[in-house]
């Protein structure tokens, strides 16, 4: 009988003992019952967005430091605020507008306020609410930092692209947003919490 071992995407392979490439064998080797294995063309598509999520955001961000002296997400919430009329943003919802957790935002918050790129004040009223505004410091330093970002962003990804696949990349960036908050929507509402924000955001 042949020997098994797992395949790249948590598959079970069956490893032929004749040294010849392993071949996926689908649920009946699999570990576990009742799991929806991707088929080849799934497996494909999956590693070549993988590279994307992995290898662009690094590209990113060693560019945007070496030019700019900030990191990608440091970029992106300077850029969120400098988009808001008033250049405030409350701390969740800033960190809704930028895909992260509270405890990594208030962190990187921190950071941007120690150079005086921003500053956060606590909202009055109940709970424990904290604003996050740009400084004219800090929107001189996203202006000068765009036009870098934007060309990083044209050489990576846009110019790569043909138009028919710009409204391909936009409508999976929709789905899969809506799939990962849908996710998020069904976890919360299993836990209840007295405050807007978690205590994490008020400990900065």
């Amino acid at each position: 009988m042949a020997s098994t071992a797992a395949g790249t995407n948590g598959q079970r392979c069956r490893r032929p003992r004749n040294g010849s490439a392993s071949v996926a064998v689908g649920e009946s080797a699999a570990p576990v019952t009742g799991t929806r294995w991707l088929n080849p063309d799934e497996r494909a598509a999956w590693l070549a967005n993988s590279a994307i999520m992995i290898s662009l955001p690094a590209a990113l961000d060693a560019r945007m430091q070496r030019e700019s002296q900030m990191t990608f997400f440091e970029y992106m919430v300077l850029s969120v605020l400098s988009e808001q009329p008033d250049h405030t943003l409350q701390m969740s919802e800033l960190a809704a507008r930028t895909a992260a957790s509270l405890s990594r935002l208030s962190h990187v918050v921190g950071r941007l306020e120690k150079r005086e790129l921003l500053t956060r004040a606590r909202i009055p009223g109940p709970g424990r609410r904290t604003n996050a505004t740009l400084t004219e410091a800090g929107y001189e330093t996203v202006v000068e930092a765009a036009s870098g970002h934007v060309a990083a962003v044209r050489e990576y990804l846009m110019d790569e692209l043909e138009p028919h696949e710009l409204e391909a990349l936009r409508r999976i960036g929709t789905a899969v947003d809506i799939a990962i908050k849908r996710g998020q929507l069904d976890r919360d509402s299993t836990v209840s919490s007295p405050y807007e924000t978690s205590p994490s955001e008020s400990a900065h």
